[in-house]
């Protein structure tokens, strides 16, 4: 078995642990539509360089986002430092057997001109084995290619599911969505992961913009910072949840680090929950 050194951080924002006993920041970057558009290179690579010089040395992509696209441009923001980076990356369903899943991988590899991954999801379920596919992710961690993998849109009886396999025990994350506007994660399964100990990864923890709200515009107003930003400090508060906030901008990622020094009060807990109230009963897992 190949043994690949965890990342080394310059500083740890917000640590959440792993299964494993690793450490990893609570507050990352998200890649989705990154890349997309060509004209916005060098302002989408500025911006996913200031986040990691901001510490945010967590970075979610994924071989769907952009065909590959956001994969290169993760790859060139990270080159001279991967060390320091926690790089994460998804392969699709289709992808999931023990064919096709090495392969995806390799090409994931050479998108992002690194020869590890410090993670590695399924995006979503698909029609391919599940222990086939945990099978093959337990051989690429042998194999040194990935350190640790993880799961993305799982809802609670696919975890299920995935715990009872052989080796499925070595999930290391569910990335779901959650925010604000989108709770129902906790009625089940967000209570479900803490017990096993299994970190939920946060996707669009400011539902892309459209949280729209006046009591938002009010708590924000009486931290001087703006709703975007309540909205991801209400995601960060919350224990073991990795938040992975898309910055396109400067002045959007220096927004979401800032985020992490919002300190909500009680007060404001309240009366956000009876504005954007928790599930009251099962609900089925949403996703982008």
């Amino acid at each position: 078995m190949k043994k690949i050194k965890a990342p080394t951080y310059n500083q740890l924002l917000k640590p959440v642990t792993l299964p494993s006993g690793e450490k990893i920041p609570g507050l990352g970057i998200g890649t989705w539509y990154l890349g997309d558009n060509g004209s916005l290179h060098d302002i989408e690579l500025s911006s996913l360089k200031l986040g990691l010089e901001l510490g945010m040395n967590l970075i979610d992509t994924a071989e769907m986002y952009g065909n590959g696209k956001a994969e290169i441009l993760t790859g060139e923001a990270v080159a001279g430092m991967r060390e320091q980076v926690f790089l994460v990356s998804k392969f699709l369903p289709d992808n999931a057997d023990r064919e096709r899943l090495p392969l995806a991988c390799e090409k994931s590899l050479k998108r992002l001109k690194t020869d590890y991954l410090d993670l590695y999801l399924l995006h979503w379920r698909g029609s391919h084995p599940l222990q086939d596919t945990v099978n093959t992710l337990n051989e690429l961690v042998y194999a040194g290619k990935i350190r640790h993998w993880g799961v993305s849109n799982f809802d609670l009886p696919e975890m299920e599911e995935l715990l009872s396999l052989d080796g499925g025990d070595q999930v290391s994350t569910n990335q779901v969505l959650y925010n604000l506007a989108h709770r129902n994660i906790e009625y089940a399964l967000l209570p479900w992961c803490e017990k096993n100990h299994i970190p939920i990864m946060a996707y669009s923890p400011m539902d892309h913009g459209r949280i729209a709200n006046p009591l938002l515009r009010k708590i924000a107003l009486a931290h001087g910072v703006t709703s975007f930003q309540v909205a991801l400090a209400w995601v960060l508060h919350r224990k073991n949840i990795i938040a992975i906030p898309k910055a396109s901008s400067l002045s959007h990622m220096r927004a979401n680090r800032e985020a992490l020094e919002i300190r909500l009060t009680q007060q404001d807990f309240i009366e956000l929950d009876r504005a954007f109230p928790p599930p009251a009963h099962a609900e089925i897992l949403e996703m982008y």
